[in-house]
């Protein structure tokens, strides 16, 4: 097992490497840079010229690359091309924004799907399993920023229960945030519970046709004894996967919910970034988004060994 993680970890770094180059590669290749976005349209080509040399755009794209992951890898990503700020600062705060809603919505979403797939595969072709796997059909089907605007109309304006946009900036506080921080959870947890119901009830199916599980019923267990000792644990194996990467997934900054609804989270953050060209902004999101997905594949591995016994002890495994 030591071996298999070490192993993983350094194919996590080559991830994580790669994933900045194809960034840098990817932004370089987009017309424009930092110096053009930010003096205009207007700007004559002597100041852009100057302004490039200022803020080292005028260096080979190898040079600049390679200057950057040395400092990168010494805990410094630099200062924003437009702001002027650290990277740092202002990703911490997108970063601080996008865990409040993720927690929320990871919190709620798991919880919630794993009861409904576990609900769906115990009464399998039943009303319940229809009613459920119709709902995750239809969270699965319908695009995000349908069941936002939906969320909106009714929430917002014909229900006027929650604010229809975060009016409150970047530098917002919780307390200002958090008002308006259920609707984006809200439509968050209807596409993310829909994959894991899928997927929980699956494996239910699957884990409750098998044999030790009709052993241990003619043995006289109660079926409440059955599903939460033998069926849930199992039928999580195949679905922690599922669960890692939705969470990657919402912690590297959900772009669409977060643009409908201006929330100033990462995928705000990177939108903005992008357009204006900031660099070393879209490289530290970069990093943390690979970061991200590392993390969570590794700690989904690793409660997969804790949870199957046939992997934490191989030789007594048939």
């Amino acid at each position: 097992m030591i071996t298999l993680f070490a192993k993983r970890v350094g194919w996590s770094v080559v991830t994580v490497l790669l994933s900045t180059v194809l960034v840098f590669t990817a932004i370089q290749s987009l017309p424009g840079d930092a110096a053009s976005q930010i003096l205009g349209q207007n700007a004559t080509p002597e100041a852009i010229a100057t302004l490039r040399r200022q803020l080292g755009l005028d260096e080979p794209p190898l040079s600049r690359f390679l200057g950057w992951l040395g400092r990168a890898l010494q805990g410094d990503f630099g200062t924003s091309l437009v702001t002027g700020n650290a990277v740092g600062a202002d990703v911490g705060r997108a970063l601080v924004n996008t865990s409040v809603l993720a927690g929320i919505t990871v919190i709620v979403g798991i919880t919630l799907s794993v009861a409904l797939g576990l609900t769906a595969g115990l009464f399998r072709d039943r009303w319940p399993d229809a009613t459920i796997s119709t709902l995750a059909l239809i969270g699965m089907s319908v695009p995000e920023f349908v069941i936002a605007t939906v969320l909106v109309l009714l929430f917002s304006i014909y229900i006027p229960l929650f604010p229809a946009v975060v009016i409150a900036g970047q530098n917002a506080s919780l307390a200002e945030i958090l008002p308006s921080v259920w609707l984006p959870a809200a439509a968050l947890v209807c596409v993310l519970s829909a994959y894991i119901v899928r997927m929980m009830r699956t494996s239910v199916i699957d884990v409750m046709e098998s044999e030790f599980v009709h052993t241990a019923i003619l043995k006289g267990n109660s079926m409440p004894r059955v599903v939460f000792k033998h069926v849930l644990p199992s039928a999580m194996l195949p679905t922690l996967n599922v669960i890692a990467i939705n969470i990657a997934w919402l912690i590297g900054g959900v772009v669409v919910i977060e643009s409908i609804f201006n929330y100033p989270g990462v995928g705000t953050l990177m939108i903005r970034s992008v357009q204006s060209r900031d660099l070393p902004t879209i490289l530290l999101i970069a990093v943390f988004s690979a970061l991200t997905y590392v993390i969570c594949n590794l700690l989904a591995d690793a409660a997969g060994h804790l949870l199957n016994p046939r992997l934490r002890y191989p030789r007594n495994a048939k």
